[in-house]
């Protein structure tokens, strides 16, 4: 009988949960739930960005404040940690709080992953409530990504959650949210039309082939109180030459892909 498939070698696990080496790059280290990829973090090399909707939130992030700038941040899910390794080490003296709901990942990712700069303060916490407990202006980023069984909780989904997410954030600051969905989008429509209710800018960044409703996979959504805040124009030169090549939907264009949505309330 032909051999099965070799499984990668684990690092560390708990509770359904697993840091596996990657085979291609033995630096890298994946974070998986339940089989599940759900973060990835190059030990040698915090810079290297493994996800495409993860390298699209960088960009959004480069291009929105002057390069080497510190940012004052709020990660709303934790993981594995890319993002603050990455915004540690590109922007140094960042202060960023790190809100993770499940202790078993903040403790894997603790004990089997390179230490955090002391910068980065990681509490266990529901993100809702870590963005209402937040002063009013004090975030120059926030971003979301937050997931239970591959689904986003509908607590952080709502028009309600987006207005405590814009009281905390600085008057310049952006919010960014990571939105997995597929054909036909309609979570992403939504989600957009709630922005909007909200924020004076929203765009949307996603792979090409999602946008024509031929791929599952996840977008990046990008707010801001201020209209044209957004670095649009840069933003689409840069993800449109990614390995994996994106777009952005923002103005007209946005207008077409969430016609006919509405915003998601707390009572919806």
């Amino acid at each position: 009988m032909p051999a099965g498939p070799v499984p990668l070698p684990a690092v560390g696990s708990t509770e359904g949960l697993e840091i596996v080496v990657d085979r291609a790059r033995p630096t890298g280290r994946t974070l998986l739930a339940a089989g599940v990829e759900q973060s990835y973090v190059d030990v040698a090399d915090p810079r290297h960005l493994h996800f495409e909707y993860v390298r699209r939130m960088a960009a959004v992030i480069d291009l929105a404040a002057p390069p080497g700038r510190p940012l004052s941040t709020l990660h709303l899910g934790g993981g594995a940690l890319t993002l603050p390794r990455w915004l540690a080490t590109t922007r140094p003296g960042s202060a960023q709080r790190v809100v993770e709901r499940d202790p078993a990942v903040v403790d894997l990712v603790r004990r089997e992953l390179p230490p955090v700069p002391t910068e980065v303060e990681v509490v266990i916490d529901d993100a809702r409530q870590a963005v209402t407990d937040a002063p009013a202006g004090r975030y120059d980023l926030i971003l979301a990504d937050v997931y239970r069984a591959a689904r986003m909780p509908r607590h952080v989904t709502s028009v309600e959650f987006a207005a405590e997410v814009a009281r905390a954030l600085a008057p310049d600051g952006v919010y960014l949210v990571n939105v997995t969905d597929l054909p036909p989008l309609l979570l992403s429509r939504t989600q957009v039309a709630t922005l909007r209710a909200v924020f004076a800018d929203v765009s949307l960044v996603a792979d090409r082939r999602m946008l024509r409703g031929r791929r599952y996979g996840n977008l990046v959504l990008a707010a801001a109180h201020r209209p044209d805040r957004l670095p649009v124009r840069r933003l689409a030169a840069r993800v449109a030459r990614d390995p994996l090549p994106g777009g952005v939907l923002h103005g007209p264009e946005l207008d077409a892909f969430v016609a006919g949505a509405r915003p998601v309330t707390d009572t919806d």
